[in-house]
């Protein structure tokens, strides 16, 4: 079994709109970084896999592809902030493609973890819009292929970006094969994601969110996985974890006011794969989402990968010079009174 396995997008550059904060760069320095340090080069990268079409259509409306499919070829925008060039709609099916193929890996156990560099990023993607620079949305084509094709029963996805994964949200709203768990700055885009949006349906209790206000940061989010989401991954036994990690909640970051240090990530990555090394065989893999600052966007992906590996990481960039605000603390009690831990 390889230890990690790697999705890097070839041909990404071409999905690209001169002075758009979501550009190849973001992918590039990753690489650079995980190059510099001996990792890329060591550990198995995966071609993306064609997706069969009823988990395409089990995530995303077939109309809607069709739009996406014809916005692509002319170059049309369907919303304001993201663009499409001619190339971007294969280049979505390849992003989606290569998130299935690393998860798929580490679900058969041919990979301990994985680790999806997925472009154009996803988690904004609804149903039968794009949204938020997100065209397809990668990390539940992904779920909906473990639970069509190979037969997961419960699935967890931990959404950690900046900001709130409400195209993720959207799809599974109705479900409960999978859990939800969606750590983000509030208000801020896309002004979703508050505390009482737990599902409907066979869905319902089966979506928690953690709308931190500006200015919090790593204590905030490990107290929130340690005394909200482990007991509840503890109640919900899902068969294994899919992470959307955007580094946009660095406090370095210039779309957000979150607080989280490079090791404020590392630390949250830490605590889940031990959790499912203990209770899902090992089964973990992130998907990138967002994260608009270069350096750290390298230097915290190096670290969560070191974490995901079980290595030690180092924290070069140090801690926000601004104190976190502990506002945060009503909130969790909420949260735990709210879920009854």
């Amino acid at each position: 079994m390889d230890k990690i396995v790697f999705f890097y997008p070839k041909g990404h550059e071409q999905h690209f709109e001169q002075g758009h904060p979501e550009r190849p760069d973001r992918v590039e320095v990753i690489k650079q970084k995980l190059e510099d340090d001996g990792i890329w080069e060591n550990y198995p990268k995966v071609a993306p896999m064609e997706i069969p079409e009823k988990v395409l259509h089990g995530v995303h409306e077939p109309e809607y592809l069709n739009r996406l499919e014809i916005a692509s070829e002319k170059g049309h925008r369907l919303d304001m902030d993201t663009y499409i060039t001619p190339a971007s709609w294969q280049l979505a099916l390849n992003a989606a493609g290569g998130g299935i193929a690393v998860a798929k890996r580490v679900w058969n156990r041919e990979a301990h973890r994985g680790f999806a560099l997925c472009r154009p990023p996803g988690h904004h993607a609804t149903p039968n819009q794009t949204m938020g620079f997100c065209l397809l949305n990668n990390i539940a084509i992904a779920a909906e292929y473990l639970l069509q094709i190979e037969k997961s029963e419960r699935l967890a996805i931990i959404d950690i970006d900046l900001h709130h994964g409400n195209g993720t949200q959207d799809i599974f709203w109705s479900r409960g094969d999978v859990f939800f768990f969606s750590i983000h700055q509030y208000p801020l885009y896309p002004l979703s994601g508050k505390l009482d949006e737990t599902g409907s349906g066979p869905g319902k209790n089966s979506t928690a969110n953690f709308p931190f206000y500006p200015h919090t940061g790593d204590e905030a989010r490990i107290t929130a996985v340690n005394e909200v989401i482990i007991p509840l991954l503890d109640r919900f036994k899902p068969n294994m974890l899919l992470m959307s990690v955007g580094f946009d909640a660095h406090w370095k970051d210039p779309l957000g006011h979150q607080l989280v240090s490079t090791d404020g990530y590392a630390q949250v990555i830490s605590k889940f794969t031990s959790w499912a090394d203990a209770n899902c065989n090992g089964r973990i893999s992130i998907f990138l989402e967002g994260g608009y600052d270069l350096e750290v966007g390298a230097t915290s992906a190096l670290a969560i990968t070191k974490a995901l590996m079980g290595e030690p990481w180092n924290d070069v960039l140090g801690k926000s010079p601004i104190p976190e605000d502990m506002h945060w603390q009503s909130l969790i009690e909420k949260a735990k009174e709210m879920w009854e831990l």
